[in-house]
């Protein structure tokens, strides 16, 4: 099986690590001064490129989940931890969906997401041009940090 890797630089360690145990429900499986690794068998990876953003490199991570119980479970996780976040419903890029935003210790945006129905153009809008990049709200540095 394969399966795709992502390292993050960070700049502490310890704040990163309850992070994304909270987010994963998992401890990390190896763990060293310096690092800290995840070897999750779930969730499985949707990987997404767009040419719609305001900069190039990293816009946002997240996890797919299969239903609202699911999703429901990763903001429980995270909520539990102490780490906020927001909720936002409807149209994004080419899915209906429900979210929940949270901001990791970098400032990465991570979206826990359960995608309800597909639609045929960008935020289901008549033009293809959107001016933002595309799902993560504006307030979500505010919102989650």
């Amino acid at each position: 099986m394969s399966r795709l890797h992502i390292h993050i630089s960070v700049d502490t360690l310890d704040p990163s690590i309850q992070f994304y145990s909270a987010l994963f429900g998992s401890e990390p499986s190896v763990l060293k001064e310096d690092y800290a690794k995840w070897d999750l068998q779930e969730p499985a990876v949707n990987f997404a490129i767009s040419a719609r953003g305001k900069k190039t490199g990293l816009d946002h991570v997240g996890i797919q989940t299969e239903s609202e119980e699911e999703l429901a479970a990763v903001q429980a996780r995270l909520d539990a931890a102490g780490i906020s976040g927001i909720s936002q419903d409807g149209t994004c890029c080419y899915a209906s969906s429900q979210k929940y935003w949270s901001i990791d210790p970098q400032g990465i945006a991570w979206e826990g997401f359960h995608t309800l129905d597909s639609i045929p153009t960008f935020n289901d809008a008549d033009t293809q041009a959107p001016e933002n990049s595309c799902c993560v709200p504006d307030s979500a540095a505010s919102c989650c940090s």
